[in-house]
């Protein structure tokens, strides 16, 4: 019996990956199918971090990532040895990490979130009297803090993607809109992008804001995250005028570069049992990195929608 083949790919990828794939989705979604996936071979077209992930939560199966060198900034930024030390100088926090972080870094971690259940994950610590550090993004963890008044200690890492949307392009890019404008945006932009944002939210929290608008047609809605996305925007929403959100003067042309090496010639050959295969971490390694993302999927699935 041939071995049965599930390929998974982020909202990222190019459009014609994610036609090659038996899910989209985001990060939890993606975790959660990866999890009861009922596979011998898990395909995952995004980046390392999500490819060990579903190894972690799903170690019987063999995962392959279709190109080797699909990492991520907040996994290069992130050095375990400095981390591990910033851990242990804050004994009395709970550490929370970002979903997108490697399966080292999250077995430092007490607990694991996505953008989408950040927000009801550390609100539930608090509330529990906890308090929290987090990691690895910066950029999430400062919004974090201005809206809700946190004082997290936070990570010094960023999305080298997220991380380029600046206000003074955004300020220019309204300026050219004659009619009504909107911003939507993904929490690992920068704080001042966030500040004049209309909607802040995860990649699917973002689809769902376009696939609900029930505004003005005519009106332009900027979009800050990945480019890839707005491919399931236009498909969803062909009526609205959806633009990626500028990284400076005139420029509306912010990709992953890790993404997009999910090419259709590499993912066709890890279907075929080629690409990089996840096979180093040790039972230990994964054991340690399982813990903290069950607890949030056991939490998602109890308290977040």
């Amino acid at each position: 019996m041939s071995p049965r083949v599930v390929t998974l790919a982020h909202y990222y990828t190019a459009p014609e990956i994610q036609r090659m794939a038996d899910k989209v989705g985001d990060s939890l979604e993606l975790s959660l199918y990866a999890r009861d996936a009922q596979a011998d071979i898990i395909v995952f077209a995004g980046v390392r971090f999500m490819a060990e992930t579903a190894k972690i939560l799903n170690p019987q199966a063999q995962v392959i990532l279709p190109d080797a060198g699909s990492t991520c900034s907040l996994v290069t930024q992130t050095d375990i040895a400095a981390l591990r030390a910033w851990r242990e100088s804050y004994p009395d926090h709970v550490h929370v990490s970002y979903i997108n972080s490697s399966a080292e870094h999250k077995a430092l971690s007490d607990w694991i979130v996505t953008s989408r259940n950040v927000d009801d994950i550390i609100a539930h610590l608090y509330a529990e009297g906890k308090k929290v550090i987090f990691s690895p993004d910066r950029n999430m963890g400062a919004y974090l803090n201005f809206q809700y008044g946190y004082d997290m200690p936070l990570w010094s890492a960023v999305c080298e993607v997220h991380d380029k949307f600046n206000e003074d392009a955004l300020n220019e890019a309204f300026a050219g809109v004659s009619g009504q404008a909107f911003l939507i945006a993904h929490p690992e932009s920068p704080l001042p992008v966030l500040q004049r944002a209309d909607y802040v939210g995860s990649t699917s929290g973002m689809l769902n804001w376009v696939k609900s608008y029930q505004g003005e047609l005519s009106a332009t809605i900027f979009v800050a995250t990945e480019d890839g996305i707005l491919y399931n925007m236009h498909e969803a929403r062909p009526d609205l005028n959806l633009v990626q959100a500028p990284i400076y003067a005139g420029c509306q042309c912010n990709s992953c570069p890790y993404m997009k090496l999910n090419t259709v010639a590499a993912v066709q050959a890890a279907q075929a049992g080629q690409g990089e295969r996840i096979d180093y971490l040790t039972p230990e390694q994964m054991d340690a990195a399982r813990l903290p993302i069950e607890r949030m999927l056991a939490f998602s699935q109890r308290y977040v929608a």
